[in-house]
Order: C-alpha cells, then structure tokens, then sequence
C-alpha cells in the first residue's frame, strides 16, 4: 500500500489540536484512535513517532514537560509498534480496532498509571492503583469510542486510497415507485 504522507501529517495535526480542546478531560483523547489505522499500513518507526511526538510536543507546548513525559510518549510509542504487529493480517473493521484499544489501554494505564505516581511523586502503590481506576474507565470510555466511531473511517478515508467522494458517504439509492 501506497503511503499518503500528507494524510499521515494531517491525522497527527487533529490528534494534537484535538488534545489543545480546554476542559477535555485528560484521558479522553485520539492519539490510539487516530493512530491504529496509521500503524496498520504505515509501519514500526512512523506507527511510534506518530504518540510519541505528540506527547512530547504537546506537553513541551502547554508547559507540562516532566520526568513523566518520556514514560507515557514511551507508552504510547510502544502502542502504535504493537499495533503495527496487531493488525498486520487482521481486517479494518470496528471490532478489530475495539478489542486492541481495550487491551492498549489497559497495558498503557498499567504502564503509566502504576508507576509515575510511586516512582516520581512517592504516592503508594494501593493508592496509585484504587486512582487510576476512574481514569482507565474514562480512558477506555474515550478510546473505545474512537476505535468503533473513527479508526475505521480513517483506515478508509486517509489510509487506503479511497476517497470522500459523494457517494460513499452517503450511500443514496434512488427510491422505487
């Protein structure tokens, strides 16, 4: 497959403003959802640099560089190399992007939520874990929703080489008398 890097560019240009939203919570965010179908066609390096300098960036942007920032741009780097292998022989399709968003998650939020509190800020581990538990369900939430709502629509639309021309998006029969 033909890679699109201006769409590449673009996706990770939504991601980012996206995140720039005030008053979005935190965890509720499209760097998996956008990334997925980037990672399937696009390969290990780009699949990675395309979280990772979007936390850098991001946090470098709104002052909020920190010990922490390497530890999640790792995570999610991690993540788009996963997925890379994740979705090598498997369909675009809403469930494929659901089942490794949910298991994305849920190694990112152990990854990260489990050992920046304790490592960095001394908190205790039991607390580090009964908090992450609202941010993993607000982060599943959000990353579930991108998986089924956009990563399909992105594989189809700015991956492969389909186009957004009228009738695909809206799919219109002429009515029978």
């Amino acid at each position: 497959m033909k890679k699109n890097w201006p769409k590449f560019i673009l996706g990770w240009v939504i991601s980012f403003l996206i995140r720039l939203v005030p008053f979005r919570p935190p965890n509720v965010e499209p760097i998996l959802g956008i990334q997925m179908p980037f990672s399937k066609a696009y390969g290990y390096a780009p699949a990675f640099l395309f979280a990772f300098s979007n936390i850098v960036l991001f946090d470098l942007l709104v002052n909020k560089f920190g010990e922490w920032t390497l530890i999640t741009a790792l995570a999610y780097g991690f993540l788009g190399i996963w997925g890379v292998k994740y979705f090598q022989n498997r369909k675009n399709s809403s469930l494929n992007y659901l089942r490794f968003s949910v298991m994305a998650t849920l190694a990112y939020d152990a990854v990260t939520g489990l050992s920046i509190g304790p490592i960095f800020f001394n908190q205790p581990l039991m607390a580090a874990a009964i908090g992450q538990i609202p941010f993993t369900l607000l982060h599943l939430l959000g990353n579930c929703s991108f998986a089924v709502l956009a990563s399909p629509l992105i594989y189809r639309y700015a991956v492969s080489k389909r186009s957004f021309r009228g009738i695909y998006l809206l799919n219109l029969k002429p009515l029978a008398n």
